[in-house]
């Protein structure tokens, strides 16, 4: 395109420069059409993803000191990078050279590997954003029974009968009372070491944004939420409810050309069960009446939830806060 234009020694620079962004505007459209068009699997990369990726990994370094979580075939989690990257800290131009971690990676490695089967498709809590020294995290919410026991029986069977994930293997309980405390000690184990996790991130809020309690499919309960979980296992964290709309509801956006304006979610369905519940001390100062929120359209909703998140995010010295959305994707993560 630039060179149609006439150029002279005193646009010379201004050529290269308008011939840089365009180039850039291009990448950025290429990027977004793959990203779009192709699902992501850590072990069926292609040479371009692989450019992708160390792209990625340039641009973190430009700004941040950096550890890697290694996730090579997808072993920890077949939809999060090859390459996890865990932002320790910003880095500064005088001190570019010197890297001390703020974690020790080998642990985090560990507690990631053992705590993954606790999350829905093993998404498990990993820190994205690094804002003033706090970090925000993204993980899908908690397997239900349907999905533990599915994919537990799966990682045996294609481990050889030797999923080390989990210790010793019982023997099956035939009366229900056996039943059911065996579900209780399954998740006793695989939530407490999501709790591990999240303890050793320092998480403090958990914002939950599914528009229900527990996600049921084929009558089975494959999806949870820390706010419903019966043994209160997540009490110590301070868990903020806002439900959001899934990815199913964004069909409807597309169907209406990209248009959120007037767009307004069904509430009334028989699945939404999820109470909209924050603390009165985030939301005093926001001048927002939460009571309206069922009214609102996806504009509306998006930037009011944004407001609460931001003014979390920047109300706690120390906070380190994590979210996860239905089932789809809104902010940082998928369901």
């Amino acid at each position: 395109r630039c060179g149609t234009m006439a150029a002279s020694p005193s646009s010379g620079g201004g050529l290269i420069a308008a011939g840089a962004a365009a180039r850039r505007s291009e990448d950025i459209a290429d990027l977004i059409e793959l990203f779009s068009r192709t699902q992501y699997r850590a072990k069926e990369v292609t040479p371009r993803v692989e450019r992708v990726e160390k792209r990625c990994l340039e641009l973190f370094g430009r700004d941040y000191k950096y550890s890697v979580i290694q996730n090579t075939n997808g072993e920890v989690c077949g939809h999060y990078p090859r390459q996890i990257v865990y932002l320790e800290y910003e880095s500064v131009e005088h001190n570019k050279d010197r890297f001390e971690s703020t974690v020790q990676i080998s642990k985090l490695q560990d507690l990631v590997n053992r705590s993954k089967m606790a999350r829905c498709r093993g998404r498990f809590v990993c820190p994205v954003i690094l804002y003033n020294g706090k970090h925000i995290c993204r993980s899908s919410t908690l397997a239900g029974w349907g999905e533990l026991y599915g994919r537990t029986g799966y990682n045996y069977i294609f481990s050889g009968g030797s999923d080390d994930t989990w210790a010793e293997s019982e023997e099956v309980p035939e009366d229900d009372s056996a039943v059911r405390n065996g579900e209780s000690q399954l998740f006793d184990k695989v939530r407490g070491l999501d709790i591990k996790l999240l303890r050793y991130l320092s998480v403090r809020y958990i914002c939950d944004l599914m528009v229900e309690n527990k996600k049921v499919k084929f009558g089975l309960n494959v999806t949870s939420s820390e706010k419903v979980d019966k043994a209160q296992r997540y009490a110590d964290f301070t868990l903020i409810s806002v439900p959001y709309p899934g990815c199913e509801f964004f069909k409807d956006y597309k169907d209406r050309d990209y248009t959120a304006e007037g767009l307004v979610f069904n509430w009334n369905q028989d699945f939404v069960d999820a109470p909209l519940s924050i603390p009165a001390s985030f939301t005093k100062n926001l001048n927002i009446d939460w009571s309206d929120y069922q009214s609102w359209d996806l504009v509306q909703q998006t930037q009011n939830y944004l407001k609460l998140l931001i003014h979390i995010i920047n109300s706690d010295g120390e906070c380190l806060t994590y979210l996860h959305p239905p089932s789809g994707s809104f902010l940082l993560n998928s369901h």
